[in-house]
């Protein structure tokens, strides 16, 4: 029998978590994730599949996080009739979050849809639509931690609590070789591994002695500095205060999972000790607002619970359900403090926020989560003087800092010494969920640590493991790629073409007359005009 295991998103990127794995006639996939970043890359998520949902047998889920979850309504919709097994707390977020997921598809489309009739293109059909994310719900089967669930003969598998947000898991799998040995293949996903210090969860905990480990790289190369609950208030803090000197407005773009429910308990906590001003704060998404809810709910089970519960109670915080709720905090005079999705500026209303007020010089924006590459969130945090927001211009007067104390992933250092407590991995390990400077530097960090360099692995999207194979090496799928290796995790065509509309914006704007003016468009005709080569 062969056992196989086909990389289908997070290679070479920090989206887009899929992984296949085949043992003899059984199937199954560990996360089902949706691509997120570069249009280029989010193309993915209209196209096939790169397998037969149909025979999909079942699906083990990390956690609840869309770029985790995100695909599976379309799974369904296409043919997967199995069993999805998850935590208690990732099926209650994706009850939110998954319809919610449905409603942007639907409403993003209906505006493309508006824009291609004008433009003379063809209709695009939405990737699901909240029906179908409602329906997928059906096949969610709950599952504590640390407790082995046998979905099919010759296959099992035990949660670990990953640390990372609310239900988030890694997972163990064990599959019987089909071998005279009765040694089982044992497998781990690290899903996404949670920090040393969080306010929510305890530190992630998962097995040892593997002969496979799939660990994410996100932080891979990044090393931060040791802190405290106090500590990361101590710095909010000073970052909310310089923000709101002067009459200004603070801007958060959150991730609405836990990295909402963190920033608002800080939030809370440092105008309760009168540390920071009492000004309006608004909590500008329905889903956060829901996934609060969720959050309130499963407090009993949270370190830090009572607090988080007594601090939402307290109702500082203004909630704002509808759009027509949403644009009226522009209307408002004075400091005041908008929290809002997405936590990568490329969805949702934070888009509205920032297209309203990265032209005034009295506004902070502060990014507290990880910014992929590509995104309008990676874009402004690397200083761009300009950004493009719904095909319009907007200056970038507004500062932007950048708070790296709330995320939700482990930096290098612990994720290092997370994999070295999984050990001894006998096989190999393979690094995802990171792009290329985080699997860099997880990649050095392990062999640094004794670890075989030659089995540490970092596949490119949809390459294959033979997970029996004596040296075990990632090979190519006998289809042709869906994206080559150069394009994944990089920024795209589109970013390169929203900067190209900006600078001639600029050139036509700096130059002295219109004759100068002319001149610069004649030079862009020829260019035009010349054949590639």
């Amino acid at each position: 029998m062969s056992i196989t295991l086909s990389v289908h998103g997070a290679a070479h990127t920090v989206t887009g978590s899929c992984y296949l794995l085949q043992a003899g006639k059984t199937r199954f996939l560990v996360d089902c994730g949706m691509f997120q970043g570069p249009k280029t890359l989010k193309a993915l998520n209209y196209a096939d599949f790169p397998f037969e949902p149909g025979e999909i047998d079942f699906v083990l889920l990390t956690h609840a996080h869309i770029d985790h979850s995100g695909l599976i309504p379309k799974l369904v919709k296409h043919g997967f009739e199995g069993p999805i097994y998850a935590t208690h707390g990732t099926i209650d977020l994706l009850s939110c979050m998954l319809p919610d997921s449905g409603h942007i598809q639907e409403f993003e489309v209906e505006q493309l849809n508006r824009r291609n009739a004008q433009r003379g293109r063809p209709e695009v059909t939405p990737i699901y639509t909240v029906a179908d994310a409602e329906a997928s719900l059906r096949a969610f089967s709950p599952v504590a931690y640390d407790t082995w669930i046998d979905p099919v003969e010759g296959v099992r598998a035990r949660f670990w609590n990953a640390g990372h947000i609310l239900g988030s898991a890694s997972i163990e799998v064990e599959i019987d070789t089909g071998l005279k040995s009765p040694r089982k293949l044992r497998l781990l996903f690290s899903g996404d591994i949670g920090p040393d210090v969080k306010s929510f969860h305890p530190a992630p905990d998962s097995p040892e002695n593997l002969d496979y480990l799939i660990c994410e790289a996100t932080y891979g190369s990044r090393e931060r500095a040791p802190m405290t609950v106090s500590d990361r208030r101590d710095l909010l803090a000073a970052e909310v205060n310089a923000a709101l000197n002067k009459n200004g407005v603070l801007i958060f773009p959150t991730f609405a999972v836990e990295r909402t429910q963190e920033l608002l308990a800080d939030l809370l906590a440092l105008v309760e000790q009168k540390r920071v001003r009492d000004v309006p704060i608004f909590l500008d998404s329905p889903l956060a607002i829901r996934a609060t809810e969720v959050f309130l709910d499963h407090a009993d089970n949270l370190e830090n619970g009572d607090e988080f519960r007594r601090a939402m109670r307290a109702q500082r915080v203004r909630t704002t359900e509808t759009v027509a709720e949403s644009m009226m905090i522009e209307r408002i005079d004075g400091s005041h403090i908008v929290v809002a999705a997405s936590g990568m500026c490329d969805a949702g209303r934070i888009r509205h926020h920032l297209k309203n007020r990265l032209w005034r010089e009295n506004t902070t924006v502060i990014m507290i989560g990880y910014q992929a590459e590509g995104t309008l969130g990676r874009i402004l945090q690397s200083g761009a003087t300009a950004v493009r927001i719904q095909g319009e211009e907007i200056k970038v007067r507004a500062r932007i800092r950048t708070l790296d104390v709330y995320s939700g992933h482990a930096d290098g250092p612990a994720l290092a010494r997370w994999v070295a407590d999984r050990g001894p991995v006998m096989r190999g390990t393979i690094l995802v969920h990171g792009e290329e400077e985080g699997l860099a530097g997880l990649h050095a960090r392990l062999a640094d640590l004794g670890l075989d360099g030659e089995r540490i692995f970092a596949p490119d999207l949809d390459e294959v493991f033979d997970l029996l194979a004596e040296a075990p090496e990632a090979r190519r799928r006998p289809a042709p790629r869906r994206l080559q290796p150069e394009i994944v995790g990089r920024q795209d065509w589109h970013n390169d073409l929203s900067k190209l509309w900006l600078d001639i914006g600029e050139q036509l704007e700096g130059a002295a007359d219109d004759r100068a003016r002319k001149v610069v468009i004649r030079r862009l005709r020829r260019a035009l005009e010349e054949k590639p080569d």
